[in-house]
């Protein structure tokens, strides 16, 4: 059977939706002409790319993300990163986090200040494009994964009228400390799903206890089949104790499973 088209009136969680995701979320990873062309090809018919560049010592180059609707629908997918670029952000637990949105809990830094250089132009699109009663989703793979996660909280707590229909993830790591997830997971029942690839590292990072993942996990083991649970699995052990270097290590089991092609596979052959 062939994968089921983008459904542009979806509403709810379905994982073919999680598989266009997913592909949304691959797609931020292109050049801009490359994402205009594919999302024309998707029936959106306006897009918006958002690009912030940092100065030394932000050890990023840059945040990108773009915004596409239709009549129907809205999505914001946030670009990720290799874990080699981010190495320093997921295994160091020294740095203070910052407050979190409206107040709430408290932020991973390093992601916080990635987001600020880009969530004021992310706003105001869509104040822009919600112009017809558009179901919004925010996604994301690796770094672009807990942007997107961020932005559809912060969104949410500075305007609860602003609540997305959909927060999904793929190789994210963790964002914020206990009482923001907590939060983020009574606000986003049934609205915000995390993907995780079998032993992709980046999911593990940074370290407990400061930092923690909201509540629904989806898995997908090593025979590549997605399973639906709310808590850990046996096989996933979603904790940094005793991680070295090696576990950055390119031909390694943990980056491996993180490349956002194995997720698009994964979802793709659940569907099929």
């Amino acid at each position: 059977m062939p994968v089921p088209p983008l459904d542009h009136r979806a509403t709810g969680y379905n994982l073919a939706h999680a598989y266009w995701l997913a592909r949304a979320s691959d797609l931020a990873y292109k050049d801009e002409a490359t994402i205009e062309r594919q999302l024309r090809e998707w029936g959106f018919d306006r897009v918006r790319h958002h690009r912030s560049t940092f100065t030394p010592p932000f050890p990023l180059q840059d945040t990108q993300a773009y915004t596409a609707t239709n009549e129907h629908m809205i999505i914001t997918a946030f670009r990720g990163t290799e874990p080699a670029d981010i190495r320093d952000w997921l295994t160091d637990a020294t740095t203070p986090p910052r407050p979190g949105p409206a107040g709430t809990g408290h932020v991973h830094h390093g992601f916080a200040e990635a987001l600020d250089s880009v969530f004021p132009k992310v706003k105001e699109t869509l104040a822009e494009f919600h112009d017809n009663g558009q179901t919004l989703w925010f996604t994301g793979h690796s770094l672009g994964g807990a942007l997107a996660m961020l932005a559809g909280c912060r969104l949410y707590m500075e305007d609860p009228e602003l609540l997305a229909d959909g927060v999904y993830t793929y190789g994210q790591p963790r964002t914020c400390d206990r009482l923001l997830a907590t939060s983020c997971n009574k606000a986003f029942k049934n609205r915000l799903f995390r993907f995780v690839n079998n032993n992709d590292i980046v999911p593990q990072l940074p370290p407990e206890p400061v930092f923690h993942h909201v509540d629904v996990l989806r898995h997908i083991d090593s025979t590549g089949k997605v399973r639906e649970t709310t808590s850990l699995l046996g096989g996933l052990t979603d904790r940094a104790r005793g991680l070295t270097a090696d576990a950055f290590a390119p031909a390694g089991d943990g980056i491996r499973d993180h490349f956002m092609a194995g997720y698009v596979t994964a979802l793709e052959r659940n569907l099929v």
